[in-house]
Formats: C-alpha cells, sequence, structure tokens
C-alpha cells in the first residue's frame, strides 16, 4: 500500500509541515514513492469532545447499527476523535478502533442519582456506593460521567460524595465529568475538583479563575442550548415560567469570559444529527470566541486534553485538509478537502 503524504500549513502555529504517514504515525522523514494526498491548511483532525451516538432518542438502547451511522456522520464532517461522556450502554468492542469511525474515548453508561435523569438511562447507585461505581467505570473506559443536578429543585449531589469520587476516579487512574446546568451543581463540581464541568450553564462566572487554576475543563455544548433557548423564547408564555432562560441567556458571554480566563474549553455538540461540530464552532464565535480559539476548542486543544498529540513527528496520523485558512472562513469547516485517520484518506 502506498505511503500517504500531506503538505501545508499546519495549524495552530501557521508553520509548514510536510508529514508522512508511516502507519498510524506521522513521520517527517521523506518516504520514497508516497502518495501526495492533500496539501492546503492542515488540521490535526476535529474533535467532538460531548457526543452521544448511538441511540435515536433519550432513554433509548444503545443500538449497534445506529451507532455506525452517527460515527460515520462524524467522520463525514472532519471529526477524528470523540469523547462521549455518558453512553446508552456500555459499547462493542469495535467502538473507537474501526477504520471507518473516529477514534474514541468514553465514560459508558450516565452514573445518576435515583428519581432523576432519563427513565432507561444511566446507573443509579446509591449515594454511599456512587465514588466506586465511578472509580470501577474509569478504571475500564479512563472516564466516568456523573449528573451532579437535574431539574430545579432536585438535590445536588453532596459535595462530598463528590469529592470522594474524584479522589476515587484519580487512584484509578482516570478522569470525572460532570453534567451540571445550575449553579448549585457547578459550583459542587469546582470546590470537588472534578476534571471537566459538560454544559456548565448556570456556573458564576466569578469561579471560572478556580477552573483555570485547577485545569477543569468546561465543555459548554453552546449551540445546542442556545437553539434551545430561541425556541423557548418564541413562545412568551414559556419563557416566563422557565428556568432555562436566566442561564442560557447568559451561557455565550460564560463560553467567551472561559477562553479569556484560561480555562480549557472543548467544543461539544450533544445533539442529533451528528457531525455537526462546524455549528458549535461558529456558535463560539459568534459569543466573541476568536475563531482561533474556537477551532482549537475543536482541534488542537481537544486532541491535547484527551492526551493525543497534533502534527508533529510520532503523533497518531489523523488530519483534515481545507483549501484555505478556515479561520478567515468559518464555513470551509464543513467542507474538507481531505480527512485522514490512522494514516488512510477516508474522504
Amino acid at each position: 500500500m502506498a505511503v500517504l503524504r500531506i503538505r501545508g500549513v499546519a495549524l495552530s502555529d501557521g508553520e509548514p509541515v510536510d508529514l508522512y504517514a508511516d502507519g498510524d504515525r506521522w513521520t517527517a522523514d521523506p518516504v520514497p514513492g508516497a502518495e501526495l494526498v492533500a496539501e492546503g491548511w492542515i488540521l490535526p483532525g476535529l474533535v467532538d469532545a460531548h457526543t452521544h451516538p448511538g441511540a435515536e432518542a433519550p432513554g433509548r438502547p444503545l443500538d449497534d447499527d445506529i451507532l455506525r451511522s452517527d460515527l460515520r456522520a462524524h467522520l463525514d464532517s472532519g471529526v477524528t476523535l470523540i469523547r462521549s461522556p455518558g453512553l446508552a450502554g456500555d459499547p462493542p468492542a469495535w467502538f473507537g478502533g474501526e477504520d471507518d469511525s473516529p477514534r474514541a474515548v468514553h465514560a459508558g453508561p450516565w452514573i445518576v442519582q435515583q428519581g432523576q435523569f432519563f427513565e432507561g438511562w444511566g446507573r443509579r447507585p446509591e449515594p454511599v456506593d456512587l465514588p466506586a461505581v465511578a472509580a470501577e467505570q474509569a478504571g475500564r473506559t479512563g472516564w466516568a460521567k456523573v449528573v451532579v443536578d437535574w431539574k430545579p429543585g432536585d438535590d445536588v449531589i453532596p459535595v462530598g460524595v463528590l469529592r470522594e469520587a474524584v479522589a476515587r476516579v484519580h487512584a484509578a487512574g482516570g478522569r470525572l465529568a460532570v453534567h451540571s446546568q445550575h449553579a448549585a451543581g457547578g459550583e459542587a463540581a469546582v470546590e470537588a475538583g472534578v476534571d471537566s464541568i459538560e454544559h456548565g450553564m448556570g456556573l458564576d462566572p466569578a469561579l471560572l479563575p478556580l477552573l483555570a487554576e485547577r485545569g477543569i475543563a468546561l465543555t459548554p455544548t453552546l449551540a445546542v442550548i442556545t437553539e434551545s433557548l430561541q425556541r423557548i423564547a418564541a413562545d412568551p408564555e414559556a419563557a416566563g415560567r422557565s428556568w432555562y432562560v436566566p442561564g442560557a441567556s447568559a451561557h455565550g458571554r460564560l463560553t467567551a469570559a472561559a477562553v479569556e480566563a484560561g480555562v480549557t474549553v472543548l467544543a461539544g455538540t450533544d445533539t442529533r444529527p451528528h457531525g455537526g461540530i462546524a455549528r458549535e464552532v461558529r456558535a463560539m464565535v459568534a459569543a466573541r470566541v476568536s475563531p482561533h480559539e474556537a477551532i482549537a476548542a475543536a482541534s488542537w486543544t481537544a486532541r491535547a486534553y484527551l492526551g493525543l498529540p497534533g502534527l508533529v513527528e510520532g503523533a497518531p496520523a489523523d488530519a483534515v485538509v481545507y483549501d484555505a485558512d478556515p479561520r478567515a472562513d468559518l464555513n470551509l469547516l464543513g467542507k474538507p478537502r481531505a480527512v485522514i485517520l490512522r494514516g488512510k484518506r477516508i474522504q
């Protein structure tokens, strides 16, 4: 099989690169007879850091055919790596490892409190058992996901329980993500020292320096929250009653402030249909995040946070190539010239 070669301007740093796929690793050493498959502006693959593929609706079971279709939609959009902080069930062994689906990390099923979350999804241990359940999950897959709050008035997982979960997950060599969409849940997550806050709606902006200091990432899932707000706001009666409106209305400002404060911000979609990472990047830019930082959240920053280097010697051979600089024209994000995964051209 011919060796694949790419050449062009690499982001994040804008420096020229000329790379060869030595199996599933990039090398800068020229390989005789290599095929130049793409030339242009190059990203080390796009990343969707918050996606739940494989189930057609909340509460429905994981389905292999739907999972394969969802993963292909991600790949077609240029996403070569996903993080699934919560799945409808334990995924099949091939998840994240096949040539026609992105690399993947996941947290298994959500860990939730009794009486909360979507019926049919998640594990519901007693509070005393939650840290052990989280540690067991993280020991198997590297991540666990806890739903720290749910509807208004629901109990928030106590800080002490969450702090013990963090300690035990870290002892198992893993990381802990939490779902939060209320101020009290976000405060508990920061105090406990979790690894990532998913959504983060209602998070007190005064806590952002602590997120940066403690290395807590924020995945704002901004586009889906903004779109939900638009639907609610279209009905004045519903908007007046909805707890959702204040937090969602401030969420773009919170996202931009997090970037400004030095928080690791990750791009994630949290919606169907899959393959919409470019929409999340555009939502960040609309919220006054710079195009460079917004694309970073969906590419090299997210890859680094998830343990994969970018376009450097020895890095996994993933890349997305564009005809021009996507920072200057965000519409290009959905129109890659080439998508390369594991050293093979997929598109």
